[in-house]
């Protein structure tokens, strides 16, 4: 017999929310409903509904209690409310929902429906009768789904019409938008409808905090009120006097928002986009490895701006064409381009480091000068898509990149060659060999890829993650000669020269080709050991032979002579013995901060040698 799948999997019914509990408070004959004016329409307000009020209350015998009437005494401000989310009585939270747009009724409420509540949630009145019944007569003057900015609701979004696109306006954004401003009682206090929209810099206390915060939320030619209350009501440029308002409605239309990006998060790489280009940001940004056309004119950034290049002049009218990752343009030029649409033009200021201070410098643009780019992205080419090549298409393919990466790391742009062989790495996890001579090509290219990474975390002082890398290899083949002599020189980097010994040693037992290699990364080994060995002696000569008062100055004394040492240490650089493989940078062994055995016998002595100065001895 057939089992409902509810009967398997019944559902957990929705835990009861607080004001579903206090509904269950509420017996009959507690709240009464008499309409004194229809309202229009078929729709009543519901959850997420922003409700607009004005409320009088009353004794049975007709004595107003209080009243946001203007005529009975009070401000002529309506009440604002967000069902689901503010706190208010229960007979208004039971009541309002039956309500339509315009109506006008009377609540006889009993005490336990107002203020009067067990654990009422609304502070009553000072001088409220809130054990007496009472009628309260609502208007509803509106109600519509609001968006909710500000936590304790002193910014609220009401949305009249939907923009366009996702993008919403953050700071140094650059803003236009049609604005006026009206009282909770409906005075008009500003009217921004006319001659130009109102133009400001987002984030930079143009407008009032409570209209900036709620056009945060807006994309472009969307139609809104927003809600402001008066502690969001800062004094800015647009409102200069904001005093006496507890709460200003603004309407806002955002006609268009200029995208502004910090690159670097301190203000000296600047992306100001002039013209917007085609597609959605970011899913048609160019990506790593794609192949750009550009147009672009450079400038010095000082008073007369002088024009140093410009691609439609000085290059016959050719765009510029480049692929990204590959150090091909300064950094900050293709920092901002990888963040434009096709079509879009940017204005981009580039500090020097960021521009050619360590890039080829053009003859006339002097050393560190502040640039000024002017580009137009015409377009790009994504990189190629393994998905149908064959085995053989994709390892050429892939040695295209490692080949690059090689060419990055003789430049000296070790991060860059990292990232074209991770690349690689990742895209490797979808090939599938065939066969045993399949499989044999993609593992020794894996390898050779693992160890080029090594190589480039070696070079970038992360010796760690280097002998990691090496180990990816060595794992699954210990013997492997190449692995072991770059795991080597990691640990030779750390001042783990057993380690490094051993590794060496084991390349001459596995390979008799290796031994010149071996041979020399075991001299260089034992002239580093003898180095760290003789300023140790140094350092400690004559240490436990002073006063207590006097172990610091041994410290000083002997600081100079290590720091004389350190600048005397060979920047060697050998050749592989792999011709295809990068230079081995044995430099970063003679730089990287080393530990030797006697950190690992006393690890307490780390902590006393950093003390005094000593932390950079090995004692054997």
């Amino acid at each position: 017999m057939a089992v409902e799948d509810e009967d398997i999997n019944p559902q957990k019914k929705k835990a009861p929310s607080e004001d579903d509990k206090r509904r269950m408070k509420i017996v009959p004959g507690s709240l009464m409903k008499a309409v004194m004016r229809p309202g229009g329409g078929d729709s009543t307000p519901s959850d997420g509904d922003q409700v607009a009020y004005h409320c009088t209350v009353r004794t049975l015998d007709g004595v107003i209690v209080e009243s946001t009437r203007s005529e009975y005494g009070g401000k002529g401000i309506p009440i604002r409310h967000v069902l689901g989310k503010s706190k208010i009585l229960l007979g208004l939270l039971e009541g309002i929902p039956t309500m339509l747009k315009g109506e006008v009724s009377m609540f006889k409420m009993k005490p336990q429906m107002h203020y009067g509540e067990d654990d009422c949630p609304v502070a009553a009145p000072s001088t409220f009768p809130k054990d007496e019944e009472l009628h309260f007569e609502i208007e509803m003057i509106d109600f519509a789904k609001a968006k909710i900015i500000a936590d304790d609701f002193g910014v609220v979004k009401k949305v009249i019409n939907e923009g366009q696109g996702w993008e919403t306006p953050r700071a140094p954004y650059e803003v236009k938008a049609w604005i006026s401003a009206k009282t909770g009682d409906g005075k008009l206090i500003l009217s921004h409808r006319e001659g130009e929209p109102c133009f400001f810099t987002f984030g930079k206390s143009e407008v009032p905090k409570g209209l900036e915060m709620g056009i945060g939320t807006m994309t472009r030619e969307e139609k809104a009120v927003i809600y402001v209350t008066s502690q969001y009501l800062t004094p800015s440029p647009l409102m200069p006097v904001v005093e006496g308002y507890e709460e200003v409605h603004f309407e806002v239309e955002l006609v268009h928002l200029i995208q502004v990006r910090d690159m670097l998060g301190d203000g000296r790489l600047i992306k100001r986009r002039i013209r917007d280009g085609k597609g959605e940001f970011p899913m048609d940004c160019p990506l790593h490895d794609s192949l750009l056309r550009v147009h672009y004119k450079g400038m010095l950034l000082n008073e007369e701006k002088k024009v140093f290049y410009d691609t439609r002049v000085d290059n016959d009218g050719q765009p510029l064409e480049f692929s990204s990752g590959e150090g091909l343009v300064p950094e900050g030029f293709e920092m901002c381009v990888r963040l434009m649409l096709p079509g879009e033009i940017a204005l981009v200021t580039c500090p020097p480091d960021y521009a050619y201070d360590k890039f080829l410098r053009p003859a006339n643009v002097p050393e560190g000068a502040h640039i000024q780019w002017e580009i137009e992205l015409l377009g790009f080419e994504k990189p190629k898509d393994w998905t149908g090549l064959s085995f053989d298409g994709i390892m050429d393919e892939a040695e295209k990149i490692r080949v690059t990466g090689n060419r990055l790391f003789k430049e000296g742009k070790f991060e860059l060659a990292k990232a074209k062989y991770e690349k690689v790495l990742r895209d490797f996890n979808h090939v599938n060999p065939q066969d045993d001579e399949e499989g044999k090509v993609f593992v020794g290219k894996r390898n050779l890829l693992h160890l080029n990474v090594a190589a480039c975390l070696l070079k970038l002082g992360e010796c760690r993650k280097s002998i990691e890398a090496c180990n990816k290899v060595l794992d699954a083949n210990p013997a492997h000669v190449k692995g072991l002599y770059r795991r080597g020189m990691a640990y030779m980097a750390l001042g783990e020269f057993e380690e490094a010994q051993r590794d060496f040693e084991m390349m001459m037992k596995v390979d008799k080709s290796s031994e010149p290699d071996a041979t020399a990364a075991l001299s260089k080994l034992k002239k580093q050991r003898q180095e760290v060995e003789s300023k140790a002696r140094k350092q400690f000569k004559g240490l436990f032979d002073k006063k207590p008062g006097e172990i610091s100055e041994v410290g000083i004394e002997n600081q100079g002579e290590d720091q004389a040492a350190g600048k005397n240490e060979n920047d060697d650089s050998e050749q592989e013995s792999d011709g295809d493989e990068a230079q081995e940078f044995h430099e970063a062994a003679a730089e990287a901060p080393r530990k030797g055995c006697f950190y690992r016998f006393w690890p307490t002595s780390g902590r006393l040698f950093s003390a005094l100065g000593l932390d950079r001895c090995t004692i054997l």
